[in-house]
């Protein structure tokens, strides 16, 4: 007789589905007594993602003369809603992202992401923090701004005149991070660097971390701050060395977008990365007029590692890639 394995059983332990489904249903009562509507935009498109740090996943079909993509965030389509009036949304679904899996990242996962029409982005960081405090049991938020963190927890002031060579040398004292920092020589990806290897496992457990005011060199789709533009308006947010979530206050510019789309380009030529056209739907949407808003996307399986222990994303989703 055929001994069969396992592998047809779930990754998560029925207990956890329960906490799972417990949570998925707090969450739309967060925005239900919010009056937020939920919404739900298409995960295959035309055109996918120019952000050279993200790709998507082609899908082929014999009906399309070319790959068809399956989105790393419902962002675009989004905001086509809004600009159509849709005024404040949210959703709960599926995103896919061409990564390798680890303890933290599975290929397709579950996304929260929201928008507030009229709202700054601390009245946005607020919600998030009311949402955490709600769902985690967190106590309130500490606010830090990028450029206080990386002195705060280094030493260092990024934008000193000589803020990459300060970098180098403290992240040369780490033995981990020594010999890369010792040959990178780009400044954002030795920030990237400081904050995953060295920072994030820094930061309190008890309560999220939200650091805000990025380098507008990591500004990705945020608007630029108004009373300093070496920084934008972006946020993000960790509980202990989890990243949890990314938001920002949203550009409405279209041109600085197109511009935006095009230093994309400009990079992954430079790297030699597959090319991406830039969603032209999305540049009307902004020529049409995106109201002012504030949005950002947490990843759900995340939440739920935090609030049940877990500390593989696997065990917190029915299914991993592996079981798929």
């Amino acid at each position: 007789m055929t001994q069969h394995s396992d592998t047809w059983q779930p990754t998560i332990s029925l207990p956890l589905l329960r906490q799972r489904a417990a949570l998925l249903r707090s969450t739309r009562e967060f925005f239900a007594l919010r009056e937020v509507l939920e919404v739900d935009t298409p995960l295959l498109g035309q055109r996918g993602v120019t952000d050279p740090h993200l790709e998507n996943f082609e899908v082929l079909s014999c009906h399309y003369s070319h790959p068809l993509l399956l989105q790393t965030s419902p962002e675009f389509a989004m905001k086509r809603l809004l600009a159509a009036g849709s005024g404040s949304i949210y959703q709960l679904g599926k995103a896919f992202r061409n990564e390798p899996p680890s303890r933290r990242h599975q290929p397709e996962f579950t996304l929260l992401e929201w928008y507030r029409v009229g709202f700054s982005m601390h009245d946005l960081m607020d919600e998030v923090d009311d949402y955490l405090q709600q769902l985690l049991q967190l106590k309130p938020s500490h606010l830090i701004s990028y450029r206080d963190l990386f002195q705060d927890y280094l030493g260092c002031d990024i934008c000193a005149a000589n803020g990459l060579e300060q970098l180098q040398a403290k992240l040369q004292e780490y033995p981990q991070v020594a010999d890369l920092a010792q040959r990178e020589t780009d400044f954002d990806t030795l920030q990237q660097l400081a904050m995953s290897c060295v920072i994030e496992a820094q930061l309190p457990t008890d309560r999220a971390t939200f650091v805000y005011h990025f380098p507008i060199s990591q500004a990705a789709l945020a608007a630029v701050c108004p009373t300093d533009t070496r920084f934008a308006q972006r946020f993000e947010v960790y509980v202990g060395a989890m990243e949890l979530a990314n938001g920002y206050y949203e550009l409405t510019d279209a041109a600085e977008q197109a511009r935006r789309f095009s230093a994309d380009q400009s990079y992954r030529e430079r790297h030699q990365l597959p090319q991406r056209q830039a969603d032209e739907r999305l540049l009307r949407a902004l020529e049409y007029g995106l109201p002012s808003c504030a949005g950002v996307a947490l990843g759900f399986d995340r939440l739920v590692m935090l609030a049940t222990g877990q500390t593989d994303i696997r065990a917190c989703m029915p299914f991993s890639i592996e079981r798929a």
